[in-house]
């Protein structure tokens, strides 16, 4: 009969953390960090057998739950090994003292002790049998350590400067295994079972019972505590407010995600403004609505915003349309202020605005704004020239040096002062109603561009140019000056910049030296700054920096293997266009049934090259015939010379894929060459000769890719 498998006791965890509101933009990412924290710990205490914590929030709460957690930890027999046996047991085979001591230290019978054999031959052994403790007991331990854990950008204390911190004061705790309290406290909050229903619409105390019954419960009590319950109601209701007028809504997919984790129960109403207002630019009303108001711009079927807007609010209903018409007034106050800066802006050129630059701080190392112009200036000229009819590249020299000089200048308008989220915007908004040309207008509009790997480049080569200079100039100096990124901390936001210079490159397929032009934007900037120094540590550490992001580019969004990544920018990285095609076609050839055997030995000769000790030692200026002895290694020297040209010729016609096909081909050289020759041989100018073979061929063949950097199945 077939034994069965004791089932596992098992029941449902939920825990609720209650507090005052959490701001909206961290809600999502400490319910991430929630469920990481709670699943090592569950993980340790060998709580979790094929289980998943879920965990999500709202403004006033953080929830985890578990279908199934463990209710008592397993069992676990542990052996302890004594003295010898021999020293156990006398020659008619009677207990020792050794073995009632070690008997009596485990805590069992002289009777129970065994004897395993090991290498070192006969011992005596103890079976310790650790009793798993019960889950509820571990729980209280844990938990209040788990609440503690949660990361957040700042947190506060709110009992005592000795008492715990949070983001907010913690007013409540739910905590259920299978439907029982586990008594514990965290802020001088005792964990129960009682939640907290709507602020103004629900109760103050809702007992829950496990996860399906606290849903429900807070539903009942105006909470939707799942975000995606809020956002297909914030979807769904935007959709009929809007098709019900001809009307649809301007996507905007952050500020969706923003409202959803604004509220705990949505409801989306339809208000109106004034269409006189329809005159000022729609990019201006758009960030009015969005970044000040939360709202969401309506457009009209044929195109065009329409004077309307819609809200969400944290209520079940606006019967009286009360809550419409204080948005209305809100909005109205906002827009007339928006118009007031527009007009009284425009009063003088955007350029005028230039001699205001020189006071207001960029870093206090680097200067001033008008300081960075002059040097956004001078690399962006650079850049435009080194694209100047270049392949299907047309730049505007004389364009890209007007459009960096202007693009700072509306850091000092009203309107940026009121509404900084349109700072590049508005720029290229009063540039364009000022009268320059539309390639300038356009790329002090878009020179911020790209704030992340989802948002479009500048739609424009002379915005491009703009573009790299700001971040360059941004990465150069800051790293001059020491400002360089560690951990959370980056003021300067240079990992986007470092993104958005990759972002711009690859897909304007702009083919520049990064090395040149880190070394140009170091040049201007010493330049400028005497006492600055960009020494070429400094400008290494830029290159390594932006090759860091594009490694993440190329892995996470183009889709190629960690290893292919590694192996082509190990071979250079200067060129990111270059890279990619590279990386094309080395992914291309991977499966072909040389390139693994040949991956393989490359890793061979580099560590033969890596044990062989300082190349100074041994590498001679070139391979010398005279000492190829070997068939073998003279076939090896001879068709490396041939597939290097052959393969040169490729690289220099673009035909990478064609270039590593022939180096592949090398693959039957090198294996006769492993085959029948010793590398190391005991005269020392033969190894010299066949050391210095492999470095030349390491480095000649290297340049495409490392192949040393493929993982390989090696046998």
């Amino acid at each position: 009969m077939k034994k069965r498998t004791p089932k596992i006791a098992a029941a449902e965890f939920l825990l609720e953390i209650g507090c005052e509101e959490i701001p909206a933009g961290m809600l999502a990412r400490a319910s991430d960090e929630f469920k990481v924290i709670l699943e090592k710990h569950f993980s340790a205490n060998h709580l979790l057998d094929n289980s998943v914590v879920e965990t999500f929030g709202a403004p006033r709460r953080l929830v985890a739950a578990c279908a199934s957690l463990r209710l008592r930890q397993a069992d676990v027999v542990r052996e302890v090994t004594g003295p010898p046996k021999s020293v156990a047991f006398d020659a008619v085979g009677a207990p020792t003292r050794a073995a009632e001591s070690f008997a009596a230290k485990q805590g069992i019978k002289l009777g129970e002790l065994a004897i395993v054999s090991t290498p070192k031959g006969d011992y005596v052994a103890a079976k310790q049998v650790i009793k798993g403790r019960p889950a509820a007991d571990i729980l209280r331990e844990i938990l209040p350590r788990v609440i503690a854990e949660i990361p957040w950008p700042r947190s506060m204390y709110w009992t005592s400067a000795e008492g715990p911190r949070f983001i907010r004061p913690v007013r409540w705790i739910v905590a259920l295994l299978g439907g029982r309290t586990l008594p514990f406290t965290f802020g001088e909050v005792a964990a129960g079972n009682s939640s907290s229903g709507h602020r103004f619409l629900g109760k103050g105390r809702v007992a829950v019972s496990g996860r399906k019954n606290y849903i429900a419960r807070l539903r009942a009590n105006f909470v939707l505590a799942e975000p995606e319950e809020r956002r297909r109601k914030i979807e769904r209701e935007i959709h009929a407010l809007t098709a019900k007028r001809g009307l649809r809504p301007h996507a905007d997919a952050a500020l969706l995600k923003q409202v959803t984790y604004l509220n705990e129960f949505p409801t989306v109403i339809l208000g109106d403004f004034s269409e006189e207002f329809l005159d000022l630019p729609d990019e201006i009303l758009v960030t009015v609505m969005r970044d000040h108001q939360k709202y969401f711009a309506v457009e009209r079927r044929e195109g065009g915003l329409a004077p309307h807007f819609l809200a969400v609010i944290n209520m079940d209903a606006d019967r009286r349309g009360l809550v419409r018409a204080g948005h209305e007034r809100v909005l109205k106050a906002r827009f007339a202020d928006a118009r007031f800066f527009w007009q009284h802006d425009q009063k003088c050129r955007l350029a005028d605005n230039l001699p205001k630059l020189a006071h207001v701080t960029y870093e206090s190392h680097l200067g001033s704004y008008a300081a960075k112009v002059e040097r956004m200036k001078s690399l962006a000229g650079w850049f435009a020239g080194q694209w100047f009819n270049a392949g299907n590249l047309q730049a505007d020299v004389a364009g890209s040096i007007r459009a960096a000089e202007l693009s700072k200048c509306d850091l000092v308008t009203g309107m940026v002062g009121e509404f900084p989220e349109l700072q590049g915007i508005v720029g290229g908004l009063y540039a364009k109603e000022q009268g320059e040309a539309d390639e300038v207008a356009w790329a002090v509009y878009d020179h911020y561009r790209p704030l992340g790997l989802e948002e479009s480049i500048p739609r424009n080569l002379t915005g491009c140019t703009v573009a790299l200079a700001d971040k360059l100039d941004a990465l150069v100096g800051c790293f001059a000056v020491g400002m360089i990124p560690s951990g959370s901390s980056d003021p300067f936001a240079l990992r986007r910049a470092a993104l958005g210079m990759v972002k711009i490159i690859l897909e304007r397929k702009v083919q520049v030296s990064l090395s040149a032009s880190i070394a140009a934007a170091a040049g201007i900037l010493e330049s400028q700054a005497q006492k600055i120094q960009v020494s070429s540590k400094v400008q290494a550490q830029v290159l390594e920096f932006i090759a860091e992001r594009a490694r993440f580019v190329f892995k996470e969004r183009h889709g190629f293997a960690y290893d292919e990544v590694s192996a082509t920018l190990a071979a250079s990285a200067d060129d990111l266009v270059d890279v990619e095609r590279r990386l094309e076609a080395l992914k291309a050839i991977r499966k072909t049934k040389n390139f693994e055997p040949l991956a393989t030995a490359f890793k061979r000769i580099r560590k033969i090259i890596e044990k062989a000790g300082p190349a100074e030692a041994w590498k001679l200026p070139h391979v010398r015939e005279d000492l190829l002895v070997e068939d073998a290694e003279k076939k090896l020297h001879a068709d490396s010379r041939r597939v290097a040209r052959e393969a040169g010729e490729h690289k220099r016609g673009g035909r990478c894929r064609e270039a590593l096909l022939a180096i592949a081909g090398l693959r039957p050289a090198v294996d006769s060459f492993f085959d029948q020759v010793l590398v190391m041989a005991e005269d020392e100018a033969l190894r010299k000769n066949r050391l210095t073979l492999l470095a030349e061929l390491l480095s000649e063949f290297s340049t495409i890719a490392d192949f040393s950097e493929i993982v390989t199945k090696e046998k």
